[in-house]
This record gives C-alpha cells, sequence and structure tokens, in this order.
C-alpha cells in the first residue's frame, strides 16, 4: 500500500499530456529518421551566431573525453560513444557535442568527431538518440556549422545527418517530461529551421518559435525565475534563450517571425533574476538540482545577456552600501545582500506539480555568505544515479532546515520522484531598522498525526548578527532536528553556548550562539559543490522532542575586522 500510494501522490500530479506521452512511449515504435529525399537547401545569409563557449578541456588530443569532473578509460585513438560503464548524464553529455565549439581544439579533430559519431551511431541508437541530447546537439551542430568560413563546403553528411536529427525530433517531443526538456526541444527545432531553408525547414521554424514562446511564457515566472526553482536551470533555460534571441535578430529569420517586445522583457527579467541571487562569489546558490560547472558562470552570462540586450546593469560586480532586499515571491527566493555578505532562504513551491522531478526537501532552508565566502550551504548535487548520494542530496538532512520524526517535508523517491510535497503557506519579507526580517512556514509535515507545521524566522540586525528562530505547532509528541552545514573551508569547535567558527590558519570568521534549550552537536557531513565532486564538511545539529509547539532558536554572529 506504501509502494501504491507513492504512485497515486506522484501521477495524480501529472498533466493529460503527460500521461499520453508516458502511454505512447510504451505502446508506440519511436518515429524513424529519415534522410532526406532531395538536395538540402541551407538558409542564404545566416551570419556565425554570437554565443557562449563551452569549457575547455572536455576532450584532449588522444581523445579521452572529461564530463562531470570524471574521465572515462578509454584506447589511445578511438571513441566508445556507448561509453557502458559511465552514467548515463555522462553519456548524454558525451553526446551533447558542446566540445565542437571548444576553439583549443583543431579543425581535425573536430571534423573526426563529427565522422565518427554519423558512422557509429544510426538513428535509434541508445543515448545518442534520445531526444534531450539530441536537441543539444542540434544546437551545437548549427553554430559551428555557421561558424565555418564556407558554408557550402560543408559535407553532406553533416548536413544530411543534423537535418534527419531535426525531422527525428519533430516527431518526438518530450511531452511525457515537460519542463527544461521540452524547452530544449523547442530551440533546437527553432535552430534547424533556421539554418536550413524550403517548406519543411520553415515550418520547423514556425513551430519552434511558437513552442519557445509558449514554453517562455509557462516556465519564467513574474519574478523573472524558472518554475523548477533550480539556479542551475534557471541558468541553462537562460542561455537557451539569449541563444534563440541571437538567431531571432538575424536578417533571414527576423522578417519570418515576429519578436514582441514582451519577448525581450522576460529574457531580461530573467538575467535580472540571476544576478539578484548569485552570491558574492559570483556563483549560484545550490537549491534543489544545482551545481557549479554546468551552466555558463553567470557572470559570463551575464555579460553576453547585457550585450545582447542592450542593457549594461547586469553585472556581478556591484556591491549593496546597506541592507538591499532580495525579494522573489513568485520564485520563493528571499534574503538581503549587505556589502560583502548575503542570506538566501528557499520558501517557494519545490516546483511545478506536474514536474518536480529536480526538486529537494529544502523548504526553507538558507545559504549565507559572510565578508565574500559562502559559511553556510546546501548539499549541492554529486550525480543523478541512484543510490546514496544521490538520495542524501535531496533530504531534508541535505539542508539546513528542520526535519520532523526523522520523515521528509516532501516524499522523495526513486532518483526523480515527488509524491506528497511540501507547500508553502506563509512567506514574507520586511525592513527593519537597519536590517530586515523574513517570516515563512510550510506545511509538509501535516500529513504526520498532529498536523505539525514548520515555521521559521530569520532577523538581520544590519551589523553582522541574524538571529534563527523555528518552530513547530501543531499537537502531540514529535522529534525535531535541525541542521546548519558549514562550508568545507572552515573549522568549527564547540564551546559552552556557541560554535566557533574559523578558517584553518585560526582567523574568526562567525560565532554561532546557542539559545534556550538544548546545544547541537558538529557531526561529519558531505557536500557537492560540483556534479562529481565530494567533500568532507561539519554539520551542527540541534535535536529536541517533546509536545508541540518545540521550539529552537540560534544567532549567528559575524566576527569583527
Amino acid at each position: 500500500m506504501t509502494q501504491l500510494a507513492l504512485y497515486f501522490h506522484t501521477l495524480r500530479h501529472l498533466r493529460p499530456a503527460q500521461l499520453r506521452g508516458q502511454l505512447l512511449r510504451r505502446l508506440q515504435s519511436p518515429a524513424r529518421a529519415r534522410a532526406p529525399r532531395s538536395e538540402l537547401a541551407l538558409r542564404p545569409g545566416l551570419a556565425p551566431l554570437a554565443c557562449l563557449p563551452p569549457a575547455p578541456g572536455a576532450v584532449s588530443t588522444d581523445l579521452r573525453f572529461t564530463f562531470l569532473n570524471v574521465t572515462a578509460p578509454a584506447p589511445a585513438g578511438s571513441i566508445d560513444w556507448r561509453a557502458p560503464g559511465m552514467s548515463r548524464l555522462w553519456r548524454y553529455n558525451l553526446h551533447y557535442f558542446d566540445y565542437l565549439l571548444d576553439e583549443t581544439l583543431s579543425d581535425e579533430l573536430k571534423r573526426r568527431l563529427l565522422d565518427d559519431w554519423i558512422a557509429r551511431n544510426p538513428p535509434g541508437t541508445a543515448d545518442a538518440w534520445d531526444a534531450y541530447p539530441v536537441s543539444l546537439r542540434i544546437v551545437n551542430w548549427v553554430k559551428y556549422f555557421t561558424a565555418r568560413a564556407r558554408v557550402a563546403t560543408l559535407p553532406r553528411a553533416w548536413l544530411a545527418s543534423l537535418h534527419a536529427q531535426a525531422a527525428w525530433l519533430a516527431q518526438n517531443f518530450e511531452y511525457h517530461l515537460l519542463a527544461n526538456h521540452l524547452f530544449k526541444n523547442c530551440v533546437a527545432l527553432f535552430f534547424a529551421g533556421g539554418f536550413f531553408a524550403g517548406r519543411g525547414a520553415d515550418a520547423w521554424l514556425q513551430r519552434g518559435w511558437r513552442s519557445f514562446v509558449a514554453q517562455l511564457r509557462e516556465q519564467f515566472l513574474a519574478d523573472g525565475g524558472h518554475y523548477e526553482r533550480s539556479p542551475m536551470y534557471h541558468s541553462l533555460c537562460l542561455a537557451d534563450c539569449l541563444d534563440v534571441l541571437a538567431l531571432a535578430r538575424e536578417p533571414p529569420i527576423a522578417t519570418r517571425i515576429s519578436v514582441e517586445p514582451e519577448i525581450g522583457a522576460r529574457v531580461l527579467r530573467a538575467a535580472g533574476f540571476l544576478r539578484d541571487v548569485c552570491h558574492p562569489d559570483g556563483e549560484i546558490p545550490l537549491f534543489n538540482d544545482a551545481a557549479f560547472g554546468i551552466a555558463p558562470p553567470p557572470a559570463q552570462l551575464l555579460a553576453h545577456a547585457s550585450g545582447l540586450l542592450g542593457q549594461p546593469g547586469l553585472s556581478l560586480t556591484r556591491t549593496a552600501e546597506r541592507c538591499e532586499l532580495i525579494d522573489k515571491p513568485a520564485s520563493g527566493y528571499y534574503g538581503f545582500r549587505h556589502g560583502a555578505d548575503m542570506l538566501i532562504i528557499d520558501c517557494g513551491p519545490i516546483g511545478p506539480d506536474y514536474q518536480p522531478g529536480h526538486a529537494h526537501c529544502d523548504t526553507l532552508s538558507y545559504e549565507l555568505t559572510l565578508a565574500g565566502e559562502r559559511l553556510i550551504v546546501d548539499s549541492g548535487v554529486h550525480d543523478y544515479e541512484p543510490g546514496t548520494r544521490r538520495t542524501l542530496c535531496r533530504t531534508t538532512a541535505g539542508h539546513n532546515t528542520v526535519a520532523v520524526d526523522g520523515y521528509e517535508q516532501s516524499e522523495i523517491w526513486g532518483t526523480f520522484r515527488v509524491a506528497r510535497r511540501a507547500r508553502p503557506v506563509a512567506a514574507s519579507l520586511e525592513p527593519h531598522d537597519a536590517g530586515c526580517v523574513f517570516e515563512g512556514a510550510h506545511d509538509g509535515y501535516r500529513r504526520l498525526p498532529g498536523r505539525p507545521v514548520h515555521r521559521r524566522r530569520m532577523a538581520y540586525d544590519g551589523a553582522g548578527g541574524i538571529e534563527v528562530h523555528d518552530e513547530v505547532e501543531g499537537a502531540g509528541t514529535h522529534h525535531l532536528e535541525s541542521r546548519v552545514r558549514l562550508h568545507p573551508g572552515y573549522m568549527a569547535v564547540i564551546s559552552k553556548g556557541y560554535c566557533a567558527v574559523s578558517r584553518p590558519d585560526g582567523t574568526a570568521v562567525a560565532r554561532i550562539e546557542f539559545g534556550d534549550g538544548p546545544e547541537p552537536q558538529l557531526e561529519p557531513g558531505r557536500y557537492f559543490p560540483r556534479f562529481g565532486v565530494e567533500r568532507n564538511c561539519a554539520v551542527l545539529v540541534w535535536r529536541a522532542a517533546g509536545r508541540l509547539p518545540l521550539r529552537l532558536a540560534y544567532r549567528i554572529v559575524k566576527a569583527g575586522p
């Protein structure tokens, strides 16, 4: 019955299109990719597109591939496109062809990669022909092909393969998943339609544009945040938006579509959202499925957006001389920045109800930077493979929030699934004196006896002190655990009434002062800032038991200069 309940509470949120897509995927054979019947025509007048370069180093000269901080063993001089010993996401990266845009690689090596992939990955090959990697590969091939000095000399085998991939994708949009997967499908079809010419390509162009605009309006919220509430996927989708706008401005494309001012305004809000939520170190928060090094660096992405959108105010280098509020009610991100200090809190829905695959149990969790360096961090993401690391990253214990009776805020299961999920029931951020006060609550534990509700209040005094008050209200006797995960770069020592946090050289960074009630313990934890990277860290854990309401409190005090 427990497993049936998980399925019920997971499936009941799906859209009819997803259910239909899931059913068709199981009952129908995938659409076949067909070679073009006639000579391929390319759209004339298409200039090289301004785009963000990938991080170099994914491919070495001896054809060793490194993705997600893992290098695959391979016989020298050969390419193993199946890579059976690697994770599925690693294999996806192999087939994305981001490295085709790496200017440090020779044209001869790129030619070899293209020829070898086409020869050894016929339509229907596992992983290589899944719709998601097909979508990313189409965009990368179009960017590379248009960047070549003489597009007319492109080998016909390359063009025929690209055309076949686009035709296949047009029949295999990921309606069973939606969200960022469908967004990628729309972008790729628009790119294919912009690259080729003819009636079929025009249809791809129009469908890709209409679908992109519809998804842009649905997936980006009023405050500019992406609705999956992952700063990493927000950045990836923002990069897609900039690619689409760059292509849409090309003269042979601009005459065939209408780019309404609202489209640019939405993309600008998305760029502003990224600027506002990044830490002083220039990187994203690690809420939900988020890790460094997957999306383009925020500074690079915002500089590109600034040039494309004509908005010079997108820099990350600004400093808030006074307490500046971070108030993103649609996404559920709240906090402040003040000088080189920053607090950001997650009190939003875990994602769209019909696609919470990248959600974590991080409601009312937070990250804190002091003096430009991260002090309190979320766990991040190690991989997308079933196992203890994936589970830990998604659990309530992986975040700086409160667990009740050992249960998860949201019923995470499998690798990407969520059954019953926590929902915010209150969230507000108000200025107060020289600082600010946040108050929020969620209902993730109401399914337990006594219907507990977790409420959190965080008050910043404007001078380096942050008070955290947690209350779990309801009825009955319960057990609470509250965690604070410290960045691995610090040492922590508990003394009577407080925890001293310092750098390895002994320089004091902060004190975490304990309120009335139980004192915490220091326990070992793990931090996954990048895919494939695991670091040990210290976690402060408070435990309390008794009849509700139960309260826990502590105060974070920044060390003096």
